[in-house]
């Protein structure tokens, strides 16, 4: 499989969740066998995972859920219905994925400089965050 069918990016939302959409798009393209190889090994982990931990839902379910769905406007209704969050805790979940990694985190900000020196964006002062990272490698920014 050489062409990449690009998810979303980790900047749109589903029901004011950031990163939802992304996620659903891999678990659609995994399941129709066309989710790229260099995103199998984050599948359901790294921020995946951390959407999974806010919303207190499981890999598993959302797989079932997708699986189960014609439409983002069902997968949309199920998290209303299953995942009972406030809009704070959407909001803190916003902020920790936009803002990944903080400044202070001396050991994640040098592995975001290191991914962007392995795709040669090492001159991309733009590119603060790995969200920025996620949009530059997939050529949205």
């Amino acid at each position: 499989m050489s062409e990449v069918i690009y998810p979303r990016s980790p900047r749109e939302t589903m029901d004011g969740w950031v990163h939802l959409p992304r996620y659903v798009d891999k678990i659609r393209l995994h399941l129709a066998g066309r989710l790229h190889p260099d995103y199998h090994n984050n599948l359901g982990k790294g921020f995946d995972g951390s959407w999974l931990q806010a919303a207190g839902v499981t890999h598993e379910q959302m797989v079932a859920v997708v699986r189960a769905s014609l439409t983002d406007g069902e997968v949309c209704d199920w998290v209303r219905v299953h995942v009972k969050k406030s809009a704070a805790e959407k909001a803190a979940h916003r902020t920790a994925t936009l803002d990944y990694p903080q400044a202070d985190d001396a050991v994640m900000q040098e592995r975001l400089q290191q991914r962007k020196a392995q795709s040669g964006f090492a001159h991309r002062d733009d590119i603060r965050t790995f969200v920025d990272y996620i949009d530059a490698d997939e050529k949205r920014i």
